[in-house]
């Protein structure tokens, strides 16, 4: 058995680690990222590898020998960033921690001494295995030099580098030095990029004999060819990889490279200052000594476990001793164990308590299955609990308590007093993090419960929870309510601490209930309208098939990447717009739309994708998505899903309906009211009236006050024309301004909307903060206090977390935040104005004791369906409910539409 070298390109991990990873950070506030992403990837190389040998290696501050040769040399890349500057020490500490012989050598950087050591290990007989991501070390693999790149996984030999680049190893060299290097700023040929090398390469062997032959090749790609030729010979020596480096500390072997045993002093230490909560549990058996990573949620340690008392309960002694444990108890823990997720199906298989940390049970109803337990009877049981269960006095805490009471619902029992939600706490708390049960008990108790795959398994072969073993069950049941319970203890007293935290808390609990209601109530469709769609639909899509047939001048598949990529690409030569990660050109909804602008057959392929996804989505599937019992739709929303605090609707979605166009709009005439008719309130420019109240402009507040059209208002101030005498031109142009800047638009978006010039564009948006400079003003003070404290405020108190604003980072990710943090509040705002309508008009109902009830919510949308004879008191009603929910700078606008259909109605 050779023996082998594991040898890690570090520097090349440190960084994807960095881009790669939110923005961790430990107690202190200090980064923690690219840390935890080095160390997690060298704990699974050791996990996968076996290694006789091994190091990681990183590139040595200061210049090397290529600076020498080519002072342009990485001259166009940017200085490492703060944050990631400022972990690059605590990385080479934690390695050598770990075990690892942590290599670097000045003058050289860390490429070449991976290929020193591994020619030296070839040299030895050793096989040697290199972890990295960067191409460039793929001319060292031979047959005794391999590639992992531990972040995707791919692994590479001589032929994983064939498949990948289409060149042999011994040719990446010339492979490079034909493409050259943007992000090194190393020279190549001209436009010639990894298709065009491997051709070359493919028919002549090397480069050499490549510039032998360069006067075969022809036009463009041939002269930009000769012309790279005076600068390959600086090219080779920049992109080939030494392997006769010195290596201080290191003999003529590899002896110095035997791993060594962790440091658990010093891991523990290390574990514990940077927030590695389950890896320091691995070292002292539990993470109860150190705090929460995100130190802007939480700065103390978890409690201490508590010792488990988890009881089954079999006996009708057992249940009435827990009756009482409850009915005494000022707050109970409560989770249900069921057949289903979705909870119009689920029926109840058991249903555990907790009343205080540790102590819990679990009560058996439905198990089934040859070696059943004892269990009591179903109808006893709720007969006993039922009292307990309905009454709203008796206060109760579930996570994602909406699940809970459809499931009750679906056993005709109303269950109330739901007084605490653990996961609308965690979702108030930490809206850009999950909040299933056994991450949040991860992050804030330091432990993790049993995961539910473990007991059922997954896929074709996994088990109903009736099926579990019950000793089995009875644990998981219980440790699930005990959990809850235990993160309450953590989490309210932080939402408490806050009054706007307390208020959007209070706030989704009502919420929640709501919810429970509209689900409950579903919503009416007609199918024989979609499936009469779903045919006008698929003989549209047949005929812009026979077009884009024509238009290409010869049949292929609509629906092939592949097919159409060689059509538009290869046999019309249209430009390539961008690269798919494989090399293909992209054939994406981006792309098509840009060269739709210049090409019929992309707006053809378009109109094509947009039916064939609204008729697959909705035409075709929601009329078998209706409820057999109820002969209704019944959407689910996710209450805890969007960071701004809209709700997703899914299974079906009813929120991405396309209306803009005529073919969506139609699928909502599908959905109607059995008897009477649809109603729909929503509020008018919501965000824009946001937009008014959080800049404080004056101008803007003016004219929501005044009424006016703000679109009309905006070009008025924007062309410096009297109201009355805008164009329509003028006002699209308004709309566009007023819609893009609250989505951080900028100079570029707005041009390409518009369809003006990148100077036309800036010209309005100077223009635009010139009549409204409250709203510029506004638009920098977000942004820096969100870079400040990593969060933004919506006007009630919900805090939208931005963690990619701070820590430096610069690129895409940073101004997608930037562009959030604007937006975050306008939409939050909307969001919370919605829900609180919701709870408004529920509640109205309620005490109108209405036959009329709440069927949909859509964005800044409610849809109601109501009998004829309550339409006129809710269209009067309605929009001053509505408007009377919150007090803001500026009027509240809400609108209400009837129709015998959803789309009437608007």
């Amino acid at each position: 058995m050779k023996k082998t070298l594991l040898l890690v390109d570090g520097s090349s991990y440190l960084y994807r680690a960095y881009h790669a990873l939110p923005d961790l950070r430990n107690a202190r506030g200090e980064p923690t990222g690219a840390l935890y992403g080095v160390t997690s990837m060298l704990r699974r190389l050791v996990q996968d590898y076996k290694a006789d040998y091994a190091a990681c290696v990183f590139d040595a501050k200061g210049g090397t020998f290529r600076d020498d040769i080519y002072p342009e040399y990485k001259s166009h890349r940017p200085p490492m960033p703060e944050d990631l500057a400022a972990q690059i020490e605590p990385i080479h500490t934690m390695v050598e921690a770990l075990g690892w012989p942590v290599l670097t050598v000045s003058g050289v950087e860390a490429d070449d001494i991976i290929g020193t050591l591994a020619q030296r290990a070839s040299n030895l007989g050793v096989q040697t295995i290199i972890s990295t991501g960067d191409k460039d070390i793929a001319q060292l693999v031979n047959e005794h030099v391999s590639l992992v790149n531990t972040m995707s996984g791919e692994k590479q030999d001589i032929a994983g580098v064939v498949a990948k680049y289409g060149v042999r190893p011994d040719q990446i060299i010339d492979y490079l030095m034909l493409m050259g290097d943007s992000v090194d700023n190393i020279p190549g040929v001209a436009k010639v990029g990894p298709k065009t090398a491997a051709k070359w390469l493919a028919s002549y062997d090397t480069l050499d004999n490549l510039v032998a032959h360069a006067d075969e090749i022809k036009g463009v790609a041939g002269k930009n060819l000769r012309e790279a030729i005076p600068s390959f010979e600086m090219t080779r020596k920049l992109v080939t990889i030494r392997c006769d480096c010195e290596i201080p500390f290191i003999g003529a072997g590899l002896d110095e490279l035997v791993p060594r045993e962790p440091n658990a002093t010093q891991l523990l230490y290390l574990y514990e200052n940077y927030g590695f909560r389950t890896w320091l549990r691995e070292i002292t058996g539990d993470a109860q000594r150190i705090p929460e990573q995100d130190a802007r949620v939480t700065t103390e340690a978890p409690p201490a476990p508590v010792e488990t008392h988890y009881e089954t309960v079999q006996t009708r002694a057992a249940l009435d001793t827990w009756l009482k444990s409850i009915e005494g108890a000022d707050l109970v823990a409560l989770d249900t164990e069921t057949t289903s997720l979705d909870p119009m199906q689920a029926r109840l298989v058991g249903l555990s308590l907790a009343v205080e940390p540790g102590h819990a049970c679990y009560i058996p109803l439905r198990h089934r299955g040859p070696d059943a337990p004892e269990q009591l009877p179903f109808d006893e049981v709720m007969q006993v609990l039922r009292p307990w269960l309905e009454d709203a006095k008796a206060r109760k805490l579930l996570h994602n308590a909406k699940y809970d009471a459809h499931v009750f619902l679906n056993e005709d029992i109303v269950l109330r007093g739901i007084a605490e939600d653990t996961m609308l706490q965690a979702y108030v708390l930490e809206s850009h993090k999950r909040v299933n049960l056994n991450e949040l008990s991860q992050r804030w108790l330091g432990r993790s419960g049993v995961e539910y795959e473990a007991l059922c398994g997954k896929g074709a072969k996994q088990i109903g929870f009736d099926e579990v073993d019950l000793s089995q069950a009875a644990y998981y049941a219980s440790e699930d309510a005990d959990l809850t319970l235990q993160l309450h203890r953590e989490l309210r007293p932080k939402v408490a601490a806050s009054e706007g935290l307390e208020r959007i808390y209070q706030l989704e609990v009502q919420v929640s209930e709501v919810l429970t209601t509209i689900e409950r109530n579903g919503v009416r469709i007609d199918a024989k309208v979609l499936q009469a769609q779903s045919h006008e639909l698929g003989l549209t899509m047949q005929a812009l098939e026979a077009k884009a047939h024509e238009l290409a001048g010869q049949p292929f598949n609509l629906n092939s990447p592949k097919q159409l990529g060689e059509i538009l690409f290869e046999r019309m030569q249209l430009p390539v717009v961008r690269k798919t990660a494989g090399g293909a050109p992209s054939t994406d909804e981006d792309v098509l739309t840009k060269l739709a602008q210049d090409y019929p057959l992309p707006q053809v392929l378009l109109e094509y994708r947009a039916l064939a996804k609204l008729k697959s989505t909705y035409t075709d599937k929601l009329p078998r998505m209706v409820n057999e019992r109820t002969g209704r739709v019944h959407t689910r929303y996710a209450q805890a899903a969007v960071i701004t605090g809209r709700l997703a609707s899914s299974d079906p979605n009813l929120q991405n309906i396309p209306v803009r166009t005529a073919e969506g709009r139609r699928v909502r005439a599908a959905f109607i009211a059995p008897e009477g008719k649809i109603l729909s309130a929503d509020y008018s420019q919501i965000e824009l009236r946001v937009m008014a109240h959080v800049s404080g402009d004056a101008n803007l507040q003016g004219a929501f006050a005044r009424g006016e059209d703000i679109h009309r208002a905006t070009a008025s101030e924007v062309f410096s024309t009297p109201l009355s005498e805008v164009t329509s031109e003028q006002r699209r142009a308004a709309k566009a301004i007023n819609f893009g800047l609250i989505y951080g638009m900028g100079e570029f978006g707005l041009a390409s909307n518009l369809g003006i010039t990148r100077d036309a564009a800036r010209s309005y948006i100077d223009r635009y903060f010139m009549r409204y400079p409250g709203v510029a003003s506004y638009m920098e003070r977000i942004k820096a206090q969100a870079r400040d404290q990593g969060f933004v405020e919506t006007v009630f108190g919900r805090r939208l977390w931005l963690p990619d604003l701070q820590g430096g980072k610069k690129g895409p990710r940073q101004a997608a935040a930037e562009r959030a943090a604007i937006n975050a509040p306008m939409q939050g705002t909307a969001a919370d104005l919605i829900k609180m309508a919701m709870v408004a008009v529920q509640r109205w109902l309620e005490a109108q004791n209405m036959s009329a009830r709440l069927v949909m919510q859509v964005h800044d949308e409610l849809v109601l369906e109501a009998p004829t004879d309550e339409v006129d008191l809710i269209k009067r009603e309605l929009p001053a409910l509505m408007c009377q929910v919150a007090s803001l700078d500026v009027p509240l606008v809400a609108e209400v539409g009837v129709g015998d259909n959803w789309e009437q109605a608007h």
